[in-house]
């Protein structure tokens, strides 16, 4: 009797008839009416106990039963709803079906052994709705998790810019009141992770400022694409995988893809994240500062000019803080969610993290596998 059922009609003597039928088979609240049912959804929001069935009668002075479920729907979309009426014509069945979108139709009177089979059908309902989206949003986080490790380990350089870049994000979706943007928080993530098909000397390369060969500029051109057929392999992340693809689509209509979208057309997260981006590596990464935001606005035609000044507003320090404490540790002593403000490297030189990474658990282990077999370049310089 874990989950919770809200009976509703405007007859408190039908309520109390209800509860003494069905108490022992169900964890039953009600509620006298459709404004007292939304008080009972959002009380149970905030207990974080939301109800699995909601049954409610037609006929109620003031808001009728599919306005009530309407309403339920939207503000708790995983309760089953179910509705009770004496009133049952033909309208009405289609009216709450589409508006309420109820999973039973029940008239009156009706049995309480119909009533709570029934009630038991809505709440096996609801629990295979909870269960298969908690495995989807489990299977997704454990897929995003893995790529975001297999960018961490092949590019660590690539694995501090998706790091900042996702501090930025939720930076700015707080500073500037914007709805859960979970999708761009795992584009940022997932930026680089088309530079998985590139060959890591070709990668030094290009980040060394070599030249490289039209067909090698080609390969990097191209990343977002091999990143946007990676991604969109994962179920609920097709609005991510393109995102990825667009990262080097410039507002008036440059760079790659060719022929895309331009302006307005380019999804938001997608002009959001081509700021971001560039941002980062005209930042070098260290915090952004007016000279970087200046190193963009040469050039502002490549990006949507208010988002360019909203950014602005919300990222640029014009003063380096002083408020953190940097120290100095060996390898050993680091541990996850410790920000390492120098490069961690072999002693050959190979570079195994870049700075101004945010260490996560897996980078960790990692560090401590490398230990048994090769030595770094210590101490570290770490914020704390």
């Amino acid at each position: 009797m874990s989950e919770r059922v809200l009976l509703i009609d405007d007859d408190a003597n039908l309520l109390s008839a209800l509860q003494r039928q069905l108490r022992k088979q169900f964890n039953l609240t009600t509620a006298e009416g459709g404004a007292a049912a939304l008080d009972e959804i959002k009380r149970a929001a905030a207990d974080n106990a939301p109800f699995a069935v909601a049954l409610s009668d037609m006929r109620m002075p003031g808001m009728d039963g599919i306005e009530t479920l309407s309403r339920i729907r939207q503000s708790s979309p995983d309760t089953v709803r179910m509705m009770l009426t004496g009133n049952a014509d033909q309208q009405t069945a289609i009216d709450a079906i589409n508006l309420g979108n109820i999973f039973r139709f029940f008239t009156k009177p009706c049995p309480a052994e119909t009533l709570a089979l029934g009630l038991q059908a809505g709440i096996d309902q609801y629990r295979l709705i909870t269960a298969e989206r908690e495995l989807l949003e489990k299977t997704l986080a454990g897929s995003v998790k893995l790529l975001v490790d297999v960018v961490s380990m092949n590019d660590p350089v690539a694995s501090a810019q998706s790091n900042r870049l996702r501090q930025w994000v939720r930076k700015l979706t707080q500073e500037l009141n914007l709805p859960a943007r979970w999708q761009l928080d795992i584009a940022a993530a997932l930026v680089p992770i088309g530079l998985v098909s590139i060959p890591p000397e070709l990668i030094t390369k290009q980040r060394d400022g070599a030249p490289l060969s039209p067909d090698e500029a080609a390969l990097f051109e191209r990343a977002p694409e091999a990143a946007r057929n990676l991604i969109a392999n994962i179920p609920r992340l097709s609005a991510v995988a393109e995102i990825v693809y667009l990262q080097d689509r410039n507002y008036d209509g440059t760079g790659f893809p060719s022929g895309g979208p331009s302006g307005g057309m380019i999804p938001l997260d997608a002009r959001i994240l081509k700021i971001l981006k560039d941002l980062s590596e005209f930042s070098g990464g260290n915090i952004p500062s007016p000279a970087a935001f200046a190193a963009l606005e040469k050039n502002e035609k490549r990006y949507d000019p208010l988002l360019l000044k909203k950014v602005k507003q919300s990222l640029c320090v014009r003063e380096d803080p002083l408020a953190v404490t940097v120290v100095e540790v060996p390898v050993a002593a680091l541990r996850a969610g410790t920000v390492v403000l120098s490069d961690i490297r072999l002693t050959n030189g190979h570079l195994i993290l870049a700075a101004n990474t945010q260490l996560t658990e897996p980078q960790i282990e990692r560090l401590r596998a490398l230990r048994r077999i090769s030595s770094f370049i210590e101490p570290i310089k770490a914020q704390v």
